[in-house]
């Protein structure tokens, strides 16, 4: 079973983006390893779209329904099953999915399980071995990015860039208060303000153990997120 999932995984995720990741290599006259990583970011972020405006636009909608959620949860503290029923009809009559958001989450963990295998041990010289018969075989991916980075080793500049670009993701996510408006204070209040913060801490602490490869994968795809999410929400009531 485990050698069938594996089979699975190399054949539909590893192999196509590790082609891809060489093929885009090749064709850059400059063979620059960080430029071929920016451009299959594109086209992955590009694939995704779809999928990730449907979960911009739900994240949005659940943080918008909080002070309804808030009134929810006061009114029927009492009654679990109750506030559950009424939360789950309020989701219904707003036509919100709210599992919906964590789909995105779904599709791009296994990339990047997939990618840091590639910056590991896709670039050795035997692994090029396993490129696919229309892909040419450079012998040897020169790892610098614009002759200054090497991004096969960690880079604490990069693990912060990336943790700062997460924090920027996630601050534009919160809802913000109206005039008048009496903040939240309940306990699923503060785990959202607590996240904004853990969650570019955790990047920053990952990123120091792995190859700057994946930092500047995760660079690229938080700008091409942050600016989706300005253009989509910009227009939207906060």
């Amino acid at each position: 079973m485990f050698e069938f999932i594996a089979q699975f995984f190399n054949f539909f995720l590893y192999f196509p983006l590790f082609n891809s990741l060489v093929l885009i290599y090749d064709y850059l006259s400059w063979h620059d390893f960080g430029i071929a990583i920016i451009i299959l970011t594109v086209v992955i972020r590009l694939i995704l779209y779809p999928v990730s405006v449907k979960a911009l636009k739900s994240q949005r909608a659940l943080s918008s329904l909080q002070p309804q959620l808030q009134e929810l949860q006061k009114k029927h503290k009492d009654d679990k099953e109750k506030q559950a029923k009424e939360t789950m009809e309020l989701y219904r009559r707003e036509k919100i999915n709210p599992f919906s958001g964590l789909l995105l989450a779904l599709i791009q963990l296994p990339i990047l399980i997939v990618l840091y295998r590639v910056f590991w041990n896709g670039l050795k010289p035997e692994e090029l071995s396993q490129l696919y018969s229309f892909v040419a075989n450079p012998g040897h991916i020169n790892t610098m990015f614009l002759g200054i980075l090497d991004l096969s080793k960690p880079n604490l500049i990069f693990a912060i860039i990336a943790g700062a670009i997460q924090f920027v993701q996630t601050k534009m996510l919160m809802p913000t208060t109206a005039p008048g408006q009496p903040k939240g204070n309940d306990m699923a209040a503060m785990m959202q303000k607590q996240m904004v913060y853990f969650f570019p801490f955790i990047t920053v602490v990952i990123l120091l153990r792995l190859p700057s490869a994946l930092g500047l994968y995760w660079i690229a795809t938080g700008i091409f997120s942050i600016g989706q999410q300005y253009f989509l929400l910009k227009n939207q009531p906060k």
